[in-house]
């Protein structure tokens, strides 16, 4: 899958911690149609990009939380 992150507005996971090791996250398309994770050290580098149903399955998982 290819989406276009080039006009994606990225923000920073509210479980981010002082030390720097953050992820940070970017809602792509009309209805958040996908959404990009990233690491907030390299922003210029790779993104993970999943659709809604995914990141909504993640998320409803709690595995996130470990």
């Amino acid at each position: 899958m290819t989406v276009d992150l080039s006009g994606a507005r990225w923000f920073k996971s509210s479980f981010s911690q002082p030390s720097g090791e953050c992820v940070e996250i970017a809602l792509v398309g009309g209805g958040a149609d996908h959404v990009g994770v990233r690491d907030s050290k390299d922003p210029g580098g790779p993104a993970l990009v999943f659709t809604g149903e995914q990141w909504d399955r993640f998320l409803s998982s709690g595995v996130w939380k470990r």
